[in-house]
């Protein structure tokens, strides 16, 4: 496996610009290669949830370190396996800078995502990753600040989820910078990771 390194990375691909020189203020200049500059988009300020032992979490509580936050459930068949698995493969591909990513999966099946359910599920991805819950009511206003869409679909006597797939990154004090689309691999996602760190 190639690690890579944020320096590497940003003059090897010419994304070293002012961007680094004036620092994370300057969101407009942040340059990704594969994912969308998220910068000017106000998303995720005020959500207030728990973790599945209870702990009140919000986007401060990840001061210091890079949260990406990504919603789903469980039972899902395909898009959310996939993509916590392509988490846990960039973190490592970042080598000595993965254990700044903090991936942050937010449940919108309250109802059937115990906490202990969350919680298992999500550490058998990678151990360091966290779940949020909450009630349907702090769920539903959750995906609302994020602009997440979301609604059951009926299967036989069950249901699934239909639900927006990107991950929202912020970076180390707060501010959404960076969302990643379920159409990238594990090396992209890493790659624009590593720029967001760099530069911010």
């Amino acid at each position: 496996m190639t690690f890579l390194t944020r320096r590497q990375l940003l003059t090897g691909s010419g994304v070293l610009t002012l961007g680094a020189l004036a620092g994370c203020d300057a969101g407009n200049s942040l340059n990704f290669k594969y994912g969308k500059n998220l910068s000017n988009e106000v998303m995720g300020r005020t959500f207030k949830l728990q973790d599945p032992q209870g702990n009140p979490k919000s986007i401060s509580s990840y001061w210091g370190q890079m949260p990406m936050v990504f919603f789903g459930f469980t039972q899902c068949p395909a898009v959310c396996p996939t993509t916590l698995a392509r988490a846990a493969q960039a973190r490592r591909l970042m080598g000595r800078d993965g254990p700044r990513l903090q991936v942050v999966f937010i449940t919108l099946d309250p109802e059937r995502d115990t906490p202990e359910v969350l919680d298992h599920y999500v550490k058998a991805f990678d151990p360091s990753f966290e779940a949020l819950t909450g009630t349907p009511e702090q769920i539903a206003a959750t995906a609302k600040e994020f602009k997440v869409f979301y609604e059951k679909v009926p299967v036989g006597d069950s249901y699934t989820i239909s639900h927006t797939a990107t991950c929202y990154v912020y970076d180390s004090r707060g501010n959404l910078r960076l969302g990643l689309p379920a159409s990238l691999n594990a090396q992209e996602c890493a790659e624009d990771l590593l720029t967001l760190m760099e530069l911010c």
